[in-house]
């Protein structure tokens, strides 16, 4: 029985390393396909620890951010400024920092990086939670923890989306993107709900972020009990001027990289708007009640789930399903906006639930798979700078849209303004393409003629 043991882990150890010099040595497309299944990855040892962690987490992230928001209220009297300032600053981070933190994640082993990252982040929460509960809670120090936690986030967002790859392997890769897409999403359904409860139970929103100071130790737990010999771990890249440049030269001369990052860019512009046009409506444009405002979210994030699920069944992206999956977000967008009752307005959500996470699953995926292992780490901080920079413009935008035309007005023009992003990110692609290879041929050329 040893022996067989043994025999298979010797086996997985042969594999992954044929596949990491396949990746290094540009050969990845003579990787086997992935077998069918859309829990795939979850055969894997080390990402059934993390995907489990993950999951915790998750729940106790979302149920953080309801108990934050209802605490910065109670703190100052219920100001939509205070709350607004929170989340500005939480995101601010990500906008200064966010290329720095994915060069760090080349840099450096991003186990590692997690384990620092996320025991920072329980510390955050901890602290918070125990100045909640003693009554000593003041409205700038949740101002400082938002930021702080921004801080953390520039550099575990890009390192955890990176670390993906090198558990599962390219093979796996978009399932388990899209598993980990399931399951934020399916926290973002059941955190808040049970937030609320468990604030009404125990009186107050300290205990929730100690509850989600605990739910740390999940993900810490799989993260220390992985096997490290089952990790593609690419070498540190070493410390060297000019390696921000770097990465972005090397996503502008590659259109596999360009475009989808370019994409992601423009639809993510608006979806934090989207999310935000779902409570005017609800209550603008329809007279719905908080129940029933609640019930317009849980069907976004419903579809959303969906989306995952039916993204975690297949086995690569394709470019059609991203390009597809944006132009569905912009048209149902419209559709949503045009809506003539509650009930087919609720109805026209999951659509677009399912074809956002499309788009977004369909976007990592591709990006992480075009690009080398020694330059994923600060690929990956572009794409999260364009995943979360631009949502706040957007939101402005159409929040301005809104007040001027109504809710409606500016649903269809976010949607509208999704399918001619859409359009400008292949017509740019294409142009930045164009003169990248233009350029490249003249180096060619005069190297040439000094010969």
């Amino acid at each position: 029985m040893r022996a067989r043991v043994r025999r298979r882990r010797a086996a997985r150890a042969a594999a992954t390393a044929n596949e990491f010099q396949a990746i290094e040595s540009g050969t990845a497309q003579a990787v086997p396909e992935a077998r069918g299944g859309m829990f795939r990855s979850l055969r894997i040892y080390n990402y059934r620890l993390f995907a489990a962690g993950g999951v915790v987490s998750n729940v106790g992230s979302w149920m953080q951010r309801t108990a934050q928001d209802l605490l910065v209220l109670d703190l100052t009297n219920g100001s939509a400024f205070a709350l607004g300032v929170t989340v500005m600053l939480q995101f601010l981070p990500l906008l200064l920092f966010g290329l720095w933190g994915g060069m760090l994640a080349d840099r450096y082993p991003k186990r590692q990086l997690l384990i620092v990252a996320q025991s920072l982040m329980g510390l955050l929460a901890l602290t918070m939670g125990v100045l909640a509960v003693t009554g000593s809670a003041r409205v700038w120090q949740v101002f400082v923890m938002a930021f702080m936690l921004g801080l953390i986030a520039c550099v575990e967002v890009p390192t955890r989306q990176s670390f993906v790859v090198e558990m599962v392997g390219r093979k796996d890769l978009s399932n388990a993107i899209a598993l980990n897409a399931s399951s934020f999403n399916l926290a973002r359904v059941v955190g808040p709900a049970v937030a609320g409860v468990l604030i009404y139970a125990l009186g107050g929103t300290g205990p929730i972020f100690l509850i989600n100071a605990l739910s740390f130790a999940g993900v810490l737990a799989g993260l220390v009990l992985m096997r490290t010999s089952e990790l593609t771990t690419p070498e540190p890249v070493p410390r060297a001027k000019g390696q921000l440049r770097e990465g972005l030269r090397y996503v502008m001369a590659r259109p596999e990289l360009l475009m989808p990052i370019l994409l992601i860019a423009f639809v993510s512009l608006f979806t934090q708007s989207f999310s935000m046009s779902i409570a005017l409506m609800a209550r603008q444009v329809f007279g719905a009640g908080a129940a029933s405002f609640g019930l317009a979210s849980s069907m976004f994030a419903v579809g959303a789930l969906a989306g995952a699920l039916m993204a975690a069944r297949r086995v690569r992206p394709s470019r059609r399903l991203l390009v597809g999956g944006a132009v569905a977000f912009g048209l149902f967008q419209i559709v949503s906006g045009l809506a003539p009752w509650y009930p087919l307005y609720l109805v026209s959500l999951v659509p677009a639930g399912i074809a956002l996470i499309s788009v977004n699953t369909a976007a990592n995926a591709s990006v992480q798979l075009a690009t080398s292992p020694e330059m994923r780490g600060r690929v990956m901080g572009i794409y999260v700078l364009v995943f979360t920079g631009g949502a706040p413009f957007g939101a402005l935008l159409l929040g301005w849209i809104s007040e001027l035309g109504g809710p409606r007005a500016g649903v269809m023009v976010g949607g509208a303004l999704t399918l001619i992003g859409s359009g400008v990110a292949i017509m740019l692609t294409k142009m930045i393409s164009r003169r990248s290879h233009a350029a490249v041929r003249g180096v060619a050329t005069a190297a040439t003629g000094v010969r």
